[in-house]
């Protein structure tokens, strides 16, 4: 993967603001593309692979929000 040409700002504040910034969004698309796959029919361990994590970091990151979101969960 070629990488990404981003400006940067002169004052680090700037720059770490962005990329917190970018973290946050990352973490909403994440908490989105999860929740669409588990509604789907998605079971852990295929959410788990499209992520590149384990089956289990998956589930803690994200079980509780979908359960409150009424999302049925698969055990497997």
């Amino acid at each position: 993967m070629p990488a990404v040409e981003i400006p940067v700002s002169q004052e680090p504040a700037d720059a770490l603001a962005a990329v917190a910034a970018l973290r946050r969004l990352a973490d909403q698309m994440e908490d989105a593309a999860v929740e669409q796959a588990m509604r789907a029919g998605w079971s852990w361990p295929q959410v788990a692979e499209a992520l590149g994590v384990t089956r289990q970091a998956v589930h803690k990151k994200h079980a509780k929000r979908l359960i409150a979101a009424g999302v049925t969960l698969r055990r497997r």
